[in-house]
């Protein structure tokens, strides 16, 4: 339990900065709504006469975004980029760190074993988690509310929100993984964020050229987009259960992987 405490600790003031930014993000994106729908364009019309390129970055799809849930959807995507990467670094540096700051022994000197270890470090790497998913949904919340027309539903968001919390987790148990399996735990947070990033762009990709859709089975960012959220009211089952046979299998390899590596003191 201490070791649970001093990693929440130690991740306080990366929580704090990562959630200052997300609000940034959120605050910023919605009062660019309300200014845009002030103008009396039709936000609508002013997208679909972007290239198909622009639109599959941004996400649009067939979201309307003449409702504030609708360009929230617009936004979300790229609050799933920040909450991705926030969580694969949390995931690698957890593990890394004792190497890269010198303190594996006395780690080590503990009447813990391995096992504990590590359970303590993704109990307070989950809590990170759950904290910077909490305070995204109820900022989201809060501003959408504020732009919502008198009948919109905010269900949406919620199922938005679970979608990312999902997306967290493994893009988290795959930093940990990354870190405990790897020969240099030292480079698991870039090397975890350049797989993230290829991820990403694959979901582009797949965006652009429909010939390549069967690839989406391998891009977490496919598996709970806006898009596809909004317009069917309900997460995918199907990649419900693929994302927690992914989490599974991740966090079992960071558990056999960190009770057999030789760590470096």
């Amino acid at each position: 339990m201490n070791l649970f405490f001093r990693e929440i600790k130690a991740a306080r003031r990366s929580l704090i900065l990562w959630s200052i930014g997300i609000c940034f993000m959120v605050v910023s994106g919605m009062a660019k709504y309300e200014g845009l729908s002030g103008t009396g364009q039709s936000l609508q019309q002013m997208i679909s006469e972007m290239p198909k390129s622009l639109q599959a970055i941004m996400g649009t799809g067939t979201l309307d975004l003449s409702t504030a849930v609708g360009f929230y959807a617009i936004l979300f995507t790229y609050l799933q980029l920040m909450a991705a990467i926030h969580a694969m670094m949390l995931g690698a540096n957890i593990i890394a760190k004792e190497e890269r700051d010198q303190t594996a022994e006395f780690l080590m000197a503990k009447p813990i074993s391995r096992s504990q270890i590590i359970t303590a470090k993704l109990s307070a790497a989950l809590a990170n988690v759950v904290i910077f998913n909490l305070v995204t949904l109820i900022l989201s919340i809060t501003m959408v509310s504020k732009f919502s027309k008198d009948g919109e539903s905010l269900t949406d968001i919620y199922l938005l929100m679970a979608g990312m919390f999902m997306l967290q987790l493994i893009f988290l148990a795959a930093g940990s993984s990354i870190a405990a399996a790897g020969n240099k735990p030292k480079r698991a947070a870039s090397v975890g964020t350049g797989i993230l990033l290829i991820s990403y762009i694959l979901s582009l990709a797949i965006d652009l050229n429909e010939n390549i859709k069967l690839l989406q089975y391998i891009t977490p960012f496919k598996y709970f987009e806006a898009k596809r959220v909004v317009a069917g009211g309900v997460l995918d089952p199907v990649f419900v259960g693929l994302s927690a046979i992914i989490i599974i299998i991740l966090i079992t390899l960071t558990y056999v992987s960190f009770r057999k590596r030789d760590l470096s003191v």
